[in-house]
């Protein structure tokens, strides 16, 4: 009897516990194999060469750039390996973007094993995964996008918008947080998504565009 080869899998986040755990739940599914980890984007090549996996699990905030980013990159480089993005927020325009740009999967942090068990059979089979509390909402925005006039950057999650205009106007990153009421770290992740939706290679890049469009100004 031919029997059907392991589902290799990686995880790429960078909370050792959150990382440690998911390997753990993973090494524990039937044919399928936790073979390597990573805890930010620059490991994420060599990984991906030393381990050849059919399935990436990837956290959209890392600490050195977006998981955004990454799934482009892995989009282009490794069109082959299905990538289901994990994360902490809600955010409607990171599935819709993460989706548009190549990844099979998206959820939230906390889903239990059956669910992220679900998620790699189904990805590794061809398939796409949304977490089910994102469903309706994703829905609703959809239909809403469908009647609103569209602001500049939609790709931009509402939230990175703020975020955009505020830098355009000359704000650092410790003063938006401030103003908005976010954590640095919030900020900075935030900040990264805009550079890799809007295709700007830096903050002065980010700016010029911006005010190109009027923002800021």
């Amino acid at each position: 009897m031919t029997t059907q080869p392991a589902i290799r899998v990686v995880i790429v986040d960078d909370h050792p516990l959150f990382r440690l755990g998911l390997e753990a739940a993973v090494q524990e599914m039937d044919g399928v194999d936790a073979v390597g980890s990573a805890s930010c984007a620059s490991d994420v090549a060599d990984l991906m060469s030393a381990t050849s996996p059919d399935v990436v699990l990837l956290d959209v905030g890392l600490p050195d750039a977006s998981g955004l980013e990454v799934n482009r990159w892995l989009a282009q480089h490794h069109p082959t390996v299905r990538v289901v993005m994990l994360t902490m927020s809600e955010d409607l325009d990171g599935v819709i973007g993460a989706l548009r740009d190549g990844a099979s999967g998206y959820l939230i942090k906390g889903a239990d094993a059956e669910q992220i068990e679900h998620a790699i059979r189904s990805v590794a089979s061809g398939e796409a995964v949304i977490d089910r509390s994102l469903v309706q909402p994703m829905t609703e925005l959809i239909d809403a996008r469908r009647t609103t006039p569209t602001r500049p950057f939609p790709q931009l999650s509402a939230r990175e918008f703020d975020v955009l205009v505020l830098m355009a106007q000359g704000l650092d990153n410790t003063t938006i947080a401030r103003q908005l009421v976010l954590s640095p770290k919030t900020v900075r992740n935030h900040v990264s998504n805009v550079f890799a939706k809007i295709d700007a290679p830096d903050r002065p890049g980010a700016i010029v565009l911006a005010h190109r469009h009027g923002l800021g100004q």
